[in-house]
């Protein structure tokens, strides 16, 4: 049952022991095999855990399939994880990884069999730093820069950043279509990228992956049902967008820094703000003399919006840039409600917004970023409050001591040497 679990975890890019694809198929065999593959773990999970509840069943003297359909109203069969329910998932989580392989969260190596994939461990193993899958150095820690080959077929932005841009080199979906052509180029028979794209997007519903990154009910909100589970909401790839979305910023979270917003502004959106500016100045230019048609007047509209926007998203930026200083440790739903009004996804900005309300009130006065912001604040705490101090390694300004620990054993001894007198006996010295 373990190992069946253990098997179910190599398609859960959430799962500390995904791979991501371990061998070189082309994309539709990938697509039937990994689904089928899926299915037959499922099925076999599913008849182990009632072999299971039978032989528990019976030493217990109970019926556990009864008592879970009661108390929960439905089949406890229904509990068994299920990763792929769905081939539009299954595309959904391949375009995932392939995502990851371009910021260079996952290795793309096991995907061209350059690298052979893992073998499972022992179900009762500990699990490991990184998962399988993860591109990572020689002690199984997260790669950096000098941990990878100058061979590595993919061009990593070590920033973390990736924008939505067609005239950027580091654009998501010309970055996407380069892993596309990575892993399945030179295969005898295999498609095209752009066959491979087509067929994807058709499975998604949308027009091209421009178009299922740029909605913020696509490629977001299928990353965000992934990365939530219970109350709990993690997602790590950040889409950080104009008001119309026709310019966003995709973060890698693991990668936040306190220049991250500093490197949005002065690699991306200043030098797109500066050749928009030219253009709009060579379009007003032909409108002017009477030499621009109906595409180029079409064109100077959109441009005069875009930059617009573009102007308030590099001043929300430029606000945040100097305030906002990030640590993982406060988890993504505190350390991105402060740029909530970035993201477009009105589910997801409505819980960033009502997490910021909450952070501003005082609520989370032991995230590092509430010491950042309202130091002041979060320092008088302090004082009151031990465990708060400790917290922002603030102990020196706690007006509340320490507690003393009991030295119960001291005690103990102590009655036992005055029960041992009051019997006439004199005690050991």
């Amino acid at each position: 049952l373990g190992k069946r679990y253990l098997q179910n975890s190599r398609y859960d890019e959430t799962s500390a022991l995904f791979e991501g694809y371990s061998s070189k198929l082309s994309f539709a065999e990938h697509l039937r095999g990994a689904a089928a593959q899926h299915a037959d773990n499922v099925r076999q999970i599913r008849i182990l855990q009632a072999e299971l509840s039978k032989d528990v069943d019976i030493v217990y003297g109970m019926d556990s399939f009864a008592i879970a359909g009661e108390l929960l109203g439905q089949d406890p069969d229904d509990d068994v994880p299920l990763v792929i329910n769905s081939l539009s998932e299954l595309v959904q989580s391949s375009v995932a990884l392939m995502v990851g392989c371009a910021i260079g969260r996952w290795d793309i190596r096991y995907a061209t069999g350059e690298q052979a994939a893992p073998e499972l461990p022992n179900p009762f193993a500990p699990l490991p730093v990184c998962p399988p899958g993860q591109l990572q150095n020689a002690q199984g820690l997260p790669a950096r820069p000098e941990d990878v080959p100058a061979a590595y077929p993919v061009r990593i932005p070590w920033d973390g950043i990736l924008v939505d841009d067609p005239n950027h080199p580091l654009d998501i979906e010309r970055r996407v279509r380069e892993v596309i052509e990575i892993i399945w180029s030179g295969q005898e028979g295999s498609p095209t990228a752009e066959a491979i794209e087509h067929e994807a997007c058709e499975i998604l519903g949308v027009k091209s992956l421009r178009d299922y990154f740029r909605k913020p009910t696509g490629f977001f909100a299928d990353h965000l049902k992934r990365y939530s589970k219970s109350r709990r909401q993690a997602p790590i790839y950040w889409p950080l967008a104009t008001a119309s979305g026709s310019y966003t910023l995709w973060i890698y979270y693991h990668r936040l820094t306190p220049d991250t917003l500093y490197k949005c502004l002065s690699d991306f959106v200043e030098p797109k703000i500066a050749d928009l500016e030219k253009d709009i100045h060579r379009l007003r230019t032909m409108v002017a003399s009477d030499e621009a048609g109906t595409r180029e007047r079409k064109q100077l509209a959109d441009a005069e919006s875009l930059l617009t926007e573009l102007r308030e998203f590099h001043a929300d930026l430029t606000h945040w840039a100097p305030r906002w200083k990030p640590n993982l440790n406060d988890g993504v739903l505190i350390t991105a409600s402060p740029l909530w009004k970035l993201f477009l996804l009105p589910k997801w900005q409505k819980t960033l917004k009502e997490t910021w309300q909450k952070l501003e009130k005082g609520d989370y006065d032991w995230a590092h970023l509430a010491h950042t912001l309202w130091p002041d604040r979060v320092r008088e705490k302090c004082k009151k409050d031990r465990s708060l101090a400790i917290a922002h390694d603030l102990e020196d300004l706690c007006e509340i001591q320490a507690p003393v620990p009991k030295k119960k054993a001291a005690k103990k001894a102590a009655k036992k040497k005055g029960e041992v007198v009051e019997q006439g006996e004199l005690p050991q010295l």
